[in-house]
């Protein structure tokens, strides 16, 4: 039964949006005016731009996608309803009903109304893009050719809930660091525009010279007095114009790419990352029976970095080819020797999914480390750099005082 986005006026005479089910616009206006409610606005879930506009904001906002835990939490419960044996249709209406955002709840009845009319799930899926990726899109695709959807779902769910749980583990790490360099250079900020320039101009009836680091001080706090908010703007506005750059230019975005590839520490982290990346879709996806060059391109697509991406789509025309996967792999230089051994036994030994799955455990666990120690480094660091920051303006302010007697006499 399809779905219809709605806003109406209540019985209490205040506007309200929501999604209900019907066979038809007119079915679904009859149904809000049993709930008594006056239809506003009415149009079907798939659509994903807005009505008209009126004398007011528009009705409908472009549909947004789902976040890692929300992709984590739908495909959790849909595969445990799958699981017990609901059709697909009752699970997803049953995952709707639950679901308290209005959002994705459309999202949800949107895909059951495809399924209903007859579609193939996938193909449903497919539908929205911006919500479910092209890794989940073939999974449930190889899950209804292979009859074990049920089964495949409960993977995609282990592997969206590790995703999430990793990202907020990350943010959580972050979180003090980023307190500790807000709260750093708000105390500079506020010493240099306050607090300097007041003990500073003690100083300045003196005819003698002051020592260098209070001069570099002087014309530091000048600065950031005259100009510091400027500097502000502008570094805000050049960080949103380059990310713009980036979104609209493949080339600089390859070009950047390069760029943190070569840097030491950092250049290590998104190739570890994107091979792990690699090798968890491609092993989700063998496993659940896509076969080997389609499971490729998929996984060679869901990478990042662009070098790294065109590496592997080489390495996908070397297999279809002929070449052994190993030996595509070895061949892009992104991948390690530990891991081409690894799947050169894999495929040796026809155990090549669960193969993988060990890649891309070590490298995640790899990934793991890699941030545990730059967090351990980046706080002391911090620190550090704050000191010395402090201890200079300290000297600055007191040089002139040790020096007194020579000024004065």
């Amino acid at each position: 039964m399809p779905a219809f986005h709605y806003v109406a006026i209540n019985s209490d005479g205040k506007e309200q949006k929501g999604v209900i089910e019907a066979e038809s616009e007119k079915h679904a206006r009859q149904l809000l005016r049993d709930k008594a409610f006056v239809p506003l606005n009415l149009r079907p879930a798939q659509e994903k731009k807005a009505a008209g506009k009126t004398g007011r904001l528009s009705a409908f906002s472009r549909q947004k996608g789902l976040s890692s835990k929300e992709l984590a939490l739908f495909t959790r419960q849909f595969a445990t309803l799958l699981s017990a044996g609901l059709p697909v249709e009752e699970s997803l209406a049953a995952v709707a009903e639950q679901t308290e955002k209005q959002r994705i709840k459309a999202l949800i009845l949107s895909v059951r109304s495809k399924v209903v009319e007859g579609h193939a799930l996938a193909s449903a899926l497919r539908e929205h893009p911006e919500a479910f990726t092209a890794l989940f899109c073939a999974t449930v695709a190889a899950g209804e050719k292979t009859g074990h959807l049920d089964k495949v779902l409960v993977r995609l769910a282990e592997y969206t809930e590790q995703q999430w749980q990793m990202k907020q583990k990350l943010k959580t790490a972050l979180i003090y660091p980023a307190m500790i360099v807000l709260v750093a250079f708000g105390i500079v900020g506020f010493l240099l525009e306050y607090v300097v320039p007041k003990m500073i101009a003690v100083y300045g009836h003196l005819n003698q010279a002051l020592p260098l680091m209070t001069e570099i001080l002087i014309a530091v706090s000048g600065f950031v007095k005259s100009y510091g908010l400027y500097v502000l703007i502008a570094i805000v506005a050049g960080v949103f114009m380059w990310r713009r750059a980036l979104k609209r230019s493949e080339a600089l975005r390859e070009k950047s790419h390069y760029f943190l590839m070569r840097l030491p520490l950092i250049g290590y982290a998104v190739k570890t990352a994107d091979t792990a990346r690699f090798s968890r879709t491609l092993s989700i996806l063998s496993a659940s029976g896509v076969p080997v060059l389609e499971a490729m391109t998929i996984s060679a697509q869901l990478i990042t970095t662009i070098p790294i991406r065109h590496a592997v789509e080489d390495a996908v025309h070397r297999v279809r080819e002929g070449a052994s996967i190993h030996l595509a792999l070895k061949q892009t230089g992104y991948f390690p020797p530990m891991s081409i051994h690894m799947i050169a036994s894999g495929e040796a030994s026809g155990q090549l999914e669960s193969m993988l799955e060990r890649v891309a455990k070590n490298q995640e666990d790899e990934i793991s480390r890699l941030i545990e120690v730059a967090l351990a480094l980046f706080e002391p660091a911090i620190i550090l750099i704050m000191g010395v920051i402090v201890l200079f303006i300290v000297l600055a302010v007191l040089l002139p005082i040790f020096n007194l007697n020579e000024f004065t006499g």
